[in-house]
């Protein structure tokens, strides 16, 4: 298997497809009872486990009935600072709330 990091984002949302498509067979979850149970429409599993593309509600929902929500809480989590000089400088630390380009 090739890593993440050499992987185009559509090489990524395939093998997401796969995973998930594993997941479900190792649940022994037809396509139709997973679309019942996660709310998500028998054509968009299909689509999905074919070509990877699905949105991501749609996607989340699925990831609930699969016991895999818990893996994108930590999917953007921020890097904690490197080093802190002083108490002053953690409690003025200001957060951005956009970028600059």
């Amino acid at each position: 298997m090739i890593t993440l990091e050499l992987m185009s984002p559509h090489d990524v949302a395939e093998q997401i497809a796969k995973l998930a498509q594993a997941k479900r067979l190792s649940f022994n979850l037809s396509q139709r009872s997973l679309s019942e149970r996660s709310g998500v429409s028998f054509g968009v599993i299909k689509k999905f486990e074919r070509t990877g593309k699905i949105s991501l509600e749609s996607l989340l929902k699925i990831a609930l009935v699969l016991d895999c929500l818990k893996e994108f809480a930590v999917l953007f989590k921020p890097i904690p600072p490197q080093q802190v000089a002083t108490l002053d400088e953690l409690i003025n630390e200001k957060k951005r709330k956009r970028g600059r380009r």
